[in-house]
């Protein structure tokens, strides 16, 4: 499956954005879908991810109450809603996608190019 990330930006601390992944190329639908991150001289994290169905949700305890990962099957896309942003969330963000659709953690077999979110105080 191939990924196209969308979505960052610069904004405010406090503020909000969506990050979009679309797939193409493969059965988006079987595959559990994760978000990393990775700032500037820090090794790449884990930030969220969603089972096949979206019934199961994981989160890195730095997110956890201020984003909510999310899929709409039907679109083949992820979702990464990230509400009060703080400037530690600058980083590029990459999808990942992981064929066994239950799968946590994600192991990645397809990353998507990433996009920039940048957060200034």
């Amino acid at each position: 499956v191939q990924l196209q990330a969308s979505g960052g930006g610069l904004v405010q601390a406090g503020g909000s954005l969506r990050l979009s992944c679309a797939a193409s190329g493969g059965t988006f639908s079987s595959y559990a879908m994760g978000w990393f991150r990775q700032a500037p001289g820090k090794e790449r994290e884990f930030v969220a991810a969603i089972s096949w169905s979206g019934g199961s949700k994981y989160y890195a305890d730095s997110v956890k109450g201020r984003f909510t990962i999310s899929r709409d099957n039907a679109k083949n896309t992820v979702y990464l809603q990230m509400n009060s942003l703080k400037p530690e969330d600058t980083a590029v963000y990459y999808c990942a996608a992981d064929p066994r659709g239950d799968s946590y953690p994600i192991v990645a077999s397809s990353w998507g190019q990433g996009t920039q979110v940048t957060v200034s105080s």
